[in-house]
């Protein structure tokens, strides 16, 4: 018997994006935070229960750093051995309640182990954390002007072109308490 496929059907992602999801050890919740679309949305798609809209469609690619249409592809395509994310194709934590925006540079699938970050902090902006896992460290390096770094008790200001190394195990928090925007680049070290 010969099955023919429905081209007037959309495409099912769903198999798709878990993959993807999985690939780079991502929770459910992990995806939701980073492409702001509900766990229950998210859920409903990997069980081809949902269709995704373009916009929806949009955050997932850009949240685990593929094009759309490797998205709705149904199988996986063959990988470029330059593989280069254009800026809008960067994941973005958008912070704009507390000044910041971090953009996420480091691969989905070395998360938990190293992260690296663009950090862009307005003037009176601030990335507060909590502690991070025991024997993790943070390294910033400032690229334009200037950040306070607080841990603990401890706070030290870093000016553009240095680099603070800290403990990131204990509550922390980046702040930008110049008169301008300051950016630098943060990099997550998980032992």
């Amino acid at each position: 018997m010969k099955t023919t496929l429905n081209t007037n059907a959309p495409p099912e992602v769903g198999a798709t994006l878990q993959r993807l999801r999985l690939e780079r050890g991502l929770t459910l919740e992990d995806l939701s935070r980073i492409a702001g679309v509900s766990k229950s949305m998210l859920s409903q798609i990997e069980r081809e229960k949902a269709n995704p809209t373009i916009a929806i469609t949009w955050r997932l690619a850009n949240a685990l750093g593929v094009g759309i249409g490797e998205l709705l592809a149904a199988e996986p395509r063959e990988v470029d051995t330059i593989r280069v994310l254009e800026a809008h194709e960067t994941p973005t934590l958008p912070g704009q309640h507390a000044g910041y925006v971090l953009r996420i540079l480091g691969p989905m699938e070395l998360a938990g182990k190293y992260e690296w970050y663009e950090l862009t902090l307005a003037p009176g902006g601030e990335l507060a954390s909590q502690a991070h896992d025991p024997g993790t460290n943070e390294h910033l390096t400032v690229l334009h002007g200037s950040l306070e770094v607080e841990v603990g008790s401890s706070k030290r200001k870093v000016k553009m072109g240095a680099t603070a190394r800290y403990p990131a195990d204990q509550d922390h928090v980046i702040r930008n308490v110049g008169k301008t925007e300051a950016k630098g680049l943060l990099v997550v070290v998980h032992r």
